[in-house]
């Protein structure tokens, strides 16, 4: 069986379980201070992000999903309300194991077509200019680049960027 044959095998999106959350936490602190430098600032943030969603978790507005291949995660997004009419893109998360294989694409469809099918007029999200995966992904799925801003975070220079995507 091929590599990518063995990718494809058992992919499927569910609702997160116990254990989920710290599995994000712990794997995108991990992945971004390997490739990008990072350092626990954002550990710490997407910590915080995570216990506020689901402090004020609105299933009727909200939504999260959790990829996993042959039993192991791979992967996760999650849907969460903003102001009014307008739902946020969070915390996308693609394993380096399934990168190009289409996982990004589907996760970021999955929020879309949600947010569509819940009443949101908008949708945005929050990157940096440096995750160029990610942001091709938004590109092809018609997100439009609407700020960007230099910042340090997370102990190095970034530009973050808003995105927006009219649904």
């Amino acid at each position: 069986m091929g590599k990518s044959e063995r990718h494809s095998i058992m992919l499927k999106l569910r609702d997160p379980k116990p254990g989920d959350y710290g599995w994000v936490i712990h794997r995108q602190a991990v992945l971004y201070a390997e490739e990008y430098g990072w350092n626990n600032d954002y550990e710490a943030l997407i910590a915080g992000i995570i216990a506020d969603i689901h402090r004020r978790f609105d299933p009727a507005r909200e939504r999260i999903w959790v990829a996993e291949r042959d039993g192991e995660v791979v992967g996760s997004v999650f849907l969460v309300a903003g102001e009014g009419t307008v739902a946020k893109l969070r915390l996308l998360y693609v394993d380096p194991s399934c990168r190009g294989q289409g996982l990004g694409k589907r996760l970021v469809r999955e929020v879309v077509e949600c947010a569509r099918d819940r009443g949101y007029s908008k949708m945005t999200l929050w990157t940096q200019s440096n995750l160029q995966a990610a942001r091709g992904i938004y590109k092809s799925e018609g997100f439009q680049l609407v700020k960007s801003e230099p910042h340090r975070s997370f102990g190095v220079d970034l530009v973050g960027e808003t995105w927006e995507l009219v649904l």
